[in-house]
């Protein structure tokens, strides 16, 4: 019987690309939160929103090196109700084609709002219809701005290992990163298995002291042609299919790059598409050297019926080849 090996410590483990599907718990979050939107105007206009008819798309809660990053864009279609000054019931529907982490965390944009009313126009229903036009926006956008806290509050704790011996092993266990090309290669059949190895290097300068460095190489074969992979790996519309991250790549000579939301970051020295890419690396990690950069050569050879892809990393610092090794298998 095989030794069971011995768990990664946390500062490794919650380094990796994890990620858990909250739809669900999100659409539930939805229906109580904004149900319990309402404004008021003069007198007794009073307008709410009535139900939550549709909320369409995917939201996820990732973690990559200690961070929990919220992902998730969706349509959500709500019913509103109100009391005009008149007392007439007036009810119609606000569809908001976006709900998403870019609009409400990096302000991409504003929100969109697509009204519709049911009810018969008059003076005193069209008053209470401009009032929740002017009103309710900024009422749901309170509570959009505290979906993303509610659902790391939530679900956060599934994900991240805690340094805590009592919790080590409690979260829930998650899919394993999957490797850029394997997004290419996945409905192919690829053999998506990297073999690796590692050589020593010698030493490097590092904020003007030496560093001794070494060099690691992981490689595998995937059903798929270069130029979809070469794509995969440098497009930065691309890239987010497997780093489920906002990414910075415009593959040419010297323009900077960010992975994993800039937590892999470098500028490419040389690119010949689609048979290679060098571009210096480095990770924003407390165990990395500051101001160091590794040199990142990824080469791919197209055979008759796959390709390899091969990741060769120079001036990994000594005793970080291990991590480093499973990091480029996550690649």
């Amino acid at each position: 019987m095989s030794a069971v090996p011995a768990p990664l410590p946390p500062s490794t483990a919650n380094w990796h690309w994890k990620n858990k599907t909250v739809t669900p718990w999100a659409k539930r979050w939805f229906e109580q939160e904004l149900t319990a939107v309402s404004v008021s105007g003069e007198g007794t206009e009073m307008v709410s929103i009535e139900s939550v008819a549709e909320v369409d798309g995917d939201v996820e809660l990732g973690q990559r090196k200690s961070k929990l990053i919220t992902i998730y864009d969706c349509r959500v279609v709500l019913n509103w109700e109100g009391t005009a000054s008149d007392g007439t019931a007036v009810s119609g529907k606000l569809t908001i084609p976006e709900v998403s982490h870019e609009i409400t965390l990096d302000g991409t944009s504003d929100y969109v709002y697509e009204w519709s009313i049911t009810t018969s126009r008059t003076p005193a229903v069209d008053s209470l219809f401009k009032l929740a036009k002017a009103r309710l926006p900024a009422a749901l956008e309170a509570k959009f701005s505290a979906f993303p806290a509610a659902i790391i509050d939530t679900h956060g704790k599934d994900l991240t290992v805690s340094a805590d011996p009592s919790r080590q092993g409690s979260p829930a266990p998650s899919a394993p990163a999957v490797p850029a090309a394997a997004v290419a290669a996945k409905s192919a059949g690829g053999d998506a298995a990297p073999k690796k190895k590692a050589t020593n290097a010698g030493a490097v300068k590092s904020s003007g002291q030496a560093l001794n460095t070494t060099t690691v190489t992981v490689d595998a074969h995937f059903m798929a042609p270069a130029d979809d992979l070469y794509a995969i790996l440098t497009d930065e519309k691309r890239i987010p299919q497997w780093t489920r991250a906002p990414a910075k790549s415009i593959p040419e000579p010297g323009s900077e790059y960010s992975l994993f939301a800039g937590n892999v970051k470098g500028k490419y020295v040389s690119v010949s598409p689609p048979k290679a890419v060098v571009q210096t690396w480095a990770l924003e990690n407390p165990t990395w050297p500051d101001d160091h950069f590794a040199t990142l050569t990824t080469t791919l050879d197209q055979g008759s019926d796959s390709t390899k892809v091969t990741w060769h990393l120079s001036g990994v610092p000594l005793g970080m080849e291990e991590e480093i090794t499973r990091n480029l298998q996550g690649y």
